[in-house]
């Protein structure tokens, strides 16, 4: 009678090592991601600064603000700027979050070089200037699109102009 109080023992061990290893197995994960985001109110005072800096060189535009996910978090349209405009800033943004590059610089790579050209048929992709990455040091939290103003370059220098004042530590 002494043998099954240890056999029995034996089992429960087993069976609670067994237990723990399948608890571990299935528990959550010990790291998770901590990233930084564009949040509404950001991306607010961007597209403030954004349209303030195109109105002080006397041109109208949209603006679009993405956050780190691609996601649309903010935009605003002047009055006379064609609505097409609006979808343009928007893959704008996109592009530049998603490559992490100012599109007018992308475009430029992309025609400079006949190994990228082919990135125009990527429909998600716009390669034209006004697209601009946010970034907190060397990590991406979002972009910004800028269209209508009257041509890539001054989209750019909106985007630009905006970045500096709201996120002036921002490379």
């Amino acid at each position: 009678m002494q043998l099954f109080p240890r056999t029995a023992a034996l089992a429960l061990s087993s069976l609670a090592l067994c237990a723990a290893a399948a608890s571990s197995a299935w528990a959550a994960p010990a790291v998770t991601l901590k990233q930084e985001n564009v949040s509404l109110a950001m991306a607010n005072e961007l597209i403030n600064a954004t349209l303030a800096a195109c109105h002080a060189d006397g041109r109208s535009a949209v603006a679009v603000v993405v956050d780190r996910g691609g996601n649309l978090i903010a935009v605003q349209r002047d009055d006379s700027v064609g609505p097409h405009n609006t979808e343009a800033a928007q893959r704008k943004a996109f592009t530049a979050l998603s490559t992490k590059t100012p599109t007018r610089l992308l475009a430029a790579n992309a025609r400079a070089n006949p190994e990228s050209q082919n990135l125009n048929t990527v429909d998600s992709l716009l390669l034209i200037g006004g697209g601009v990455p946010l970034k907190v040091g060397n990590d991406v939290i979002g972009a910004i699109g800028v269209g209508g103003s009257g041509g890539a370059a001054q989209d750019e220098g909106c985007a630009l102009k905006a970045i500096a004042q709201v996120m002036p530590t921002a490379p």
